[in-house]
């Protein structure tokens, strides 16, 4: 834990009492703080009583006393309607901050120079992160996990020169974040989501930019549009000091998995190339690491995931000064050693040349073309609560699909979207659409094939989350005969 020792003696509220809102009243409590904390649901009321927090209506209290509102990143701030709280909140002039926040100001108090790195985009930050923090563990570092990928921020030992904390960030916890100040920052890429919950795209990329804003090195992807803007304005040189030498660092390196680069990170066939500038000079390209044969990073969205996590190792100042040798031995050992993770591309079994892959994490059709993009043969499981857009963009990839099966509340949809180009049935369940895709996967004759969860929706019309949808098609899949 990180006992939030900046808000000692001050009175706070506190809403949403899930994994990270009782891990953040908890926090708050051991660092001396007074939290009154809500939720709309009984259990986690009750929950949170059980482990000595103090849980009261905060429609009731004096707002006037609270210093700060901590509010859940699942909670509406902006859009479509500020949550109850918020208006309460603004209307008594108390900040409204996340628990990330909590962590940043923690750690400008305790540890300034701690190493931070901060991952957000639209698709592949989870990938990314985990990726990020497998490396620098396989150097030997001790480095903490969290934040959007599963573990609350404040669960994680407290920010130290020695540790590095490694934290996905969706643009809801970004939002509730103002002093955010990485060592190091990546933007993956940004395509359209959450609009409901942030009203623009431009709102939206706006608040994704705001992450290599403070940082004190940044990789951002050029491969969209959005992207490609945010990093042309961060792009200008700055002089870093390093004892008493000072040298000229771009604040900002560029990353594409789609060209070559004249500076930053870029995939060059299967290798994985830095270039860096040093004044007016860019060197000829390290060589990090190649990407062939390693299974559990294969497509471009992974080989994207990967030059970010490489440029993130030679870029982080608590790294060893590797020779350019040792550098390249040490990321390829560690690329060769990842095990993936789970629900996005996860290899969950195989039956003859029919591979079974869970996808569940890809809840929206731009996540789901990483994955179409990966395999010649499918037959693709997909379906649930649509998003805005729906597979239609997804048309080039139709190609590649033997046949389609449906499954939830965007069944009818998505069914008149695939129309006579792809062959496709409704099977409404998950259960009935893994049985038909693999009887006949094993009757399409010789060659790899791939029965492939990517639903390109979320999950709540039929699951509660997307790795609980996951984990049926695991079980589903390891149930198979053979």
């Amino acid at each position: 834990m990180t006992p939030v020792t900046t808000f000692a003696g001050r009175r706070v509220a506190l809403f949403g009492l899930g994994g990270s809102g009782l891990a953040t009243a908890l926090a708050l409590k051991a660092g001396g703080a007074d939290v009154v904390a809500y939720d709309d649901s009984e259990a986690s009321r009750e929950k949170a009583r059980a482990q000595g927090i103090a849980v009261a209506d905060l429609r009731a209290e004096d707002w006037s006393r609270f210093t700060s509102l901590v509010l859940a990143p699942g909670v509406p701030l902006t859009h479509p309607a500020p949550h109850w709280t918020v208006g309460l909140a603004k209307a008594a002039n108390v900040e409204i901050i996340g628990d990330i926040e909590l962590f940043c100001r923690e750690r400008a108090a305790l540890a300034p120079d701690a190493p931070f790195v901060a991952i957000t985009g639209t698709n592949g930050k989870s990938t990314t992160t985990a990726l990020v923090a497998h490396i620098l563990r396989e150097a030997g570092l001790d480095v903490q996990m969290g934040g959007n990928i599963g573990t609350a921020i404040l669960s994680l030992e407290p920010p130290s020169r020695e540790r590095v904390h490694v934290v996905e960030m969706s643009s809801f916890q970004i939002d509730l974040t103002p002093s955010l100040a990485p060592s190091v920052a990546c933007l993956l890429n940004i395509t359209p989501d959450h609009l409901d919950r942030h009203g623009t795209m431009e709102n939206y990329a706006a608040i994704k930019e705001r992450v290599v804003a403070g940082s004190r090195r940044a990789f951002i992807g050029v491969d969209d549009p959005a992207s490609a803007a945010i990093y042309e304005r961060h792009s200008v040189p700055r002089i870093v000091q390093k004892g008493w030498i000072s040298r000229t660092h771009a604040s900002a390196y560029p990353v594409s998995v789609e060209r070559k680069l004249d500076l930053g990170v870029f995939l060059d066939g299967t290798r994985i190339v830095l270039r860096h500038r040093s004044g007016s000079k860019t060197d000829a390209g390290l060589v990090l690491c190649d990407l062939a044969g390693i299974n559990s990073l294969r497509g471009a969205h992974n080989a994207q995931n990967a030059c970010f996590a490489a440029g993130v190792f030679e870029a982080l100042e608590v790294v060893p000064d590797y020779d350019r040798t040792h550098l390249r031995q040490s990321i390829q050992a560690a690329l060769r050693t990842f095990p993936g993770l789970a629900h996005r591309m996860e290899e969950v079994g195989r039956r003859g040349e029919t591979i079974f892959v869970n996808d569940s994490k890809a809840t929206n059709a731009d996540s789901t073309e990483k994955a179409l993009a990966s395999f010649e043969r499918v037959y693709w499981i997909l379906g649930g609560k649509q998003k805005e857009g729906g597979i239609a963009s997804l048309r080039p990839y139709f190609p590649r699909v033997a046949k389609a099966y449906l499954i939830g509340e965007a069944s009818e949809a998505f069914a008149a979207t695939l129309r006579e180009e792809v062959p496709h049935v409704l099977c409404g369940t998950l259960d009935k659409a893994v049985a038909a895709a693999a009887a006949d996967a094993a009757a399409a004759g010789e060659g790899e094939r791939v029965v492939l969860l990517s639903p390109a929706c979320a999950s709540y019309d039929q699951y509660r989350n997307f790795e609980i949808r996951g984990d049926h098609f695991r079980d589903l899949v390891r149930a198979l005969p053979a």
